[in-house]
């Protein structure tokens, strides 16, 4: 089977909150004072790095009931005056959202393809490592500890490497994949992949 088949046929709804609470134990540590601090990605802080998730989360949850195919959609997230809060209830709409979609439903991801759809499959696997890679992000510019499982890890490596190299930038969730030193860690290969410096600290 080749790694599009694997994936179009995962379930990753199960990894998926897995990949959530990373993110939120993450996001739970993060103090009022520590918004304004630089991420692994130059055009956010971490306050815009918490709203782009939370954003995302309501693309995504938009996408799984139906509609999604407009920009704003993707757009609106607010952190109000507790981003844990935010994080967590985002999380929670999109949990639920994806629970009751076919996996086979397609799904418009504007952000990633402009007109195109995705299977559920597919869109979820997204979904999810996006979570894991900005749980990253956060742990990085605050930090604090960021200890994916193994299975987390090794599902990411099989997402991270059917994203294409075109479409990464300024703005987006992922930039160009970076080399990756002989003998580095599963998951530090996958935030190069991803456009990740390992040893970026804030």
């Amino acid at each position: 089977m080749d790694l599009l088949t694997e994936l179009l046929t995962t379930d990753f709804r199960p990894l998926d909150r897995k990949a959530a609470d990373l993110y939120l134990s993450v996001v739970a540590q993060v103090e009022p004072d520590a918004l304004r601090l630089p991420t692994p990605c130059p055009d956010w802080t971490l306050h815009g790095l918490l709203r782009h998730q939370v954003s995302q989360d309501e693309g995504f949850a938009a996408a799984a009931r139906g509609g999604g195919a407009r920009l704003s959609e993707w757009r609106g997230g607010d952190l109000g005056d507790d981003p844990y809060a935010a994080a967590r209830a985002s999380a929670g709409l999109v949990a639920d959202t994806f629970a009751g979609v076919a996996l086979d439903a397609e799904l418009s991801l504007p952000e990633i393809r402009d007109g195109g759809a995705f299977p559920a499959s597919l869109a979820i696997s997204f979904h999810f490592v996006d979570l894991v890679v900005h749980a990253w992000d956060v742990a990085a510019s605050i930090g604090a500890a960021w200890e994916p499982s193994g299975e987390l890890v090794e599902a990411s490596l099989r997402v991270a490497a059917i994203v294409p190299e075109e479409g990464r930038g300024p703005g987006d969730s992922f930039a160009p994949s970076v080399p990756s030193s002989d003998g580095a860690e599963p998951r530090d290969r996958l935030l190069a992949l991803l456009g990740r410096d390992p040893s970026w600290r804030c």
